[in-house]
């Protein structure tokens, strides 16, 4: 029998990345925040790989933290092993990423939910959600009722999920977790427009079945960074990762099964994501190469359970167990949990705003793989806006909209809302336009401004960021102003690095920006350096080698950002302006962008359509 439990600002279903990072932002800025579970002990688990962070993704990471959010102290504090990506290129696309120890981190954030002040987590699935009276009822299995003036809907791959391997399939969740069916169901009756999509995982392996000595050891860097820019744990790394590769055996045994896979017999209807195929995939699109690389990752410190990153599967149980055998060093891994494809239900993400809220649906967010995306760096950085912005709405505040020019995350919804997705979305330092401005290292810089105003960032982080922009600053100063004379010294280390010899004494910036040399290098002759952090070092040394590519970008983001402030009245008739293309008014009518700026990315729009519009808004007085 029916009964009503509680009432509350927000609920977010979902505990996963998204809704974690949903539900701290809107309990931490005042709300009376519930989060939904289907099960507790999955609280912000990662079904896929134990890692966070990666070439973009990184990225995000660091921009979540400069907002205030928790992904980045949490993989701080649940570390196990650290790279820097990219270090042989440009300071933009250097990458953070992590080896994460995975109950670890679930354990640490569930925790985390659990002291929050204004936030209650609760085990229930959601089975039924409904408007009625300005506000959003929601039923659990248990016949509870509930509700909020504003809802999240974080749900991640449990929606409607199914789970593929060979020719059987059933009815799931990921890691074996009951899927959820019948809110898919309800969704669906609220006239959402949703897909399907796929993704998929590895199979585990145990460490003790493995021979290390047919592979290469991939060990963490010597100098680690912290994700969080305000850290406060003291990082180390405590294990090795490996890599191995397949061979033309491990191809061979997949070309001749491929008609037992879900995938390529036409049993799965979802589109799976583009830049992290299955294995199978890989052999069929990329036929020429001979090999693929393996990377052989430890799920955690107390666990014996191995990652095989690049094997994703969705072949039946037995052709997994050959061709990981066929593989150097797997000869005899021991399967601990077989490889599968899930496919599951998620919106057209076209229906959002910028702020994450649906269009036609008042106090509705979405955030996470249930908007289209992939990856776990994905779904936080969602959950965080999603989360703002709803609280911004129950506070009855200004809602944050975050451009293009100013974050990858502004980069990744912009993209989601206005372009949409046709497959699971993964972020890329390639999708941004201005990826020199946005670099990992400046996200504090760029963000924690705004994460202050907000109220996610404390007055006494934003009183030590300011003290780093001061240092960043004087330090900037003091290589314009210092001389370095000419010396045997000083152009014993040019020659040394291949860049031409001083003829006369000149300043130290000069030095600096020549591509070979670095502050390292010039440490015996800057003898008036002081001693400060090396991320303020770094910021100073990127800004002057990169200065003239830098003013450059800064020069279109102030063109991008002249279209982004024209407005564009919500209900906005574009049938009825005259000059406007059929097409155009069309892709605009269902888009409904708030700017200018959004309507010019909107695929099918033209600089012509974008000219009729601004013509339009001038003659309305907008």
């Amino acid at each position: 029998m029916e009964y009503f439990a509680k009432q509350y600002d927000i609920i977010v279903i979902g505990a996963g990345h998204a809704g974690i990072e949903a539900a701290l932002a809107a309990a931490r800025l005042g709300c009376q925040t519930a989060i939904f579970t289907i099960n507790l002990d999955q609280v912000g688990n990662m079904p896929c790989n134990p890692s966070i962070g990666g070439t973009s993704k990184g990225h995000l990471v660091r921009e979540i933290d400069a907002l205030g959010g928790e992904m980045g102290i949490a993989a701080d504090a649940n570390l196990i092993q650290s790279r820097m990506l990219n270090l042989g290129k440009g300071p933009a696309v250097h990458s953070l990423r992590a080896q994460i120890d995975r109950k670890d981190y679930a354990r640490y954030m569930k925790h985390v939910l659990e002291q929050e002040k204004n936030l209650e987590i609760m085990q229930g699935e959601i089975v039924d959600l409904y408007r009625k009276d300005d506000m959003w009822y929601m039923k659990t299995k248990l016949e509870a009722i509930y509700r909020a003036h504003c809802v999240i809907l974080a749900t991640g791959t449990f929606l409607a999920g199914r789970i593929y391997v060979g020719d059987v399939s059933y009815e799931s969740g990921p890691d074996g977790m009951f899927p959820a069916k019948e809110l898919g169901v309800a969704i669906r009756n609220l006239g959402l427009p949703m897909r399907r999509f796929k993704t998929g995982t590895p199979s585990r392996v145990n460490r003790r079945s493995l021979d290390f000595s047919k592979m290469q050891e991939q060990k963490g860097d010597e100098n680690l960074v912290n994700f969080s820019f305000d850290a406060q744990t003291e990082i180390e790394n405590k294990i090795s990762c490996y890599i191995t590769y397949t061979n033309e055996n491990t191809k061979q045994i997949i070309l001749d099964n491929l008609d037992r896979s879900p995938m390529y017999a036409g049993k799965i209807e979802g589109k799976g994501p583009r830049y992290c195929p299955s294995i199978e995939d890989k052999i069929v699109r990329f036929s020429e190469k001979e090999r693929h690389q393996i990377f052989i990752e430890p799920c955690g410190l107390d666990t014996e359970e191995i990652y095989l990153q690049g094997l994703s599967s969705s072949l039946p149980e037995d052709v997994q167990a050959d061709f990981i055998h066929s593989i150097p060093g797997l000869e005899h891994a021991q399967i601990m949990r077989t490889a599968y494809a899930i496919e599951y239900d998620c919106v057209d993400p076209t229906v959002l705003k910028p702020t994450l809220e649906f269009l036609d649906y008042s106090g509705l967010f979405g955030a996470g793989q249930f908007n289209g995306s992939s990856g776990y760096e994905e779904a936080a950085a969602q959950g965080l806006v999603a989360g703002i912005n709803a609280a911004h709405k129950i506070l009855c505040k200004s809602e944050v909209i975050l451009d293009r020019a100013g974050s990858y995350i502004g980069t990744l919804i912009d993209d989601l809302v206005t372009k949409g997705c046709t497959d699971p979305y993964r972020m890329m330092t390639s999708r941004s336009e201005y990826r020199l401005i946005l670099r990992q290292d400046n996200a504090d810089e760029r963000l924690t401004p705004l994460g202050h105003k907000i109220g996610l960032i404390s007055d006494e982080r934003y009183e030590r960021f300011l003290q780093k922009q001061e240092m960043i600053r004087t330090e900037r100063r003091r290589i314009e102003k210092t001389s370095i004379p000419l010396s045997d010294e000083v152009n014993e280390i040019l020659v040394s690095h291949e860049t031409s010899p001083l003829t006369k004494g000149c300043k130290l910036i000069e030095l600096l920006k020549r591509p070979s040399i670095n502050y390292d290098l010039l440490t015996p002759v800057d003898i008036t350096r002081p001693e400060l952090p090396r991320d303020v070092f770094e910021q100073v040394e990127i800004s002057v080698k990169y200065e003239g590519y830098i003013k450059r970008q800064e020069a279109q983001i102030k063109e991008m950002r002249r279209l982004e402030n024209k407005l564009i009245p919500e209900h906005t008739d574009y049938a009825a302006i005259t000059g406007l293309r059929l097409e155009a008014a069309e892709k605009l009518s269902k888009v409904r962008p708030h700017s200018v700026g959004q309507a010019s990315r909107i695929s099918g729009v033209t600089p012509a359509d974008i000219s009729v519009l601004l013509i339009y808004l001038a003659k309305n007085g907008e």
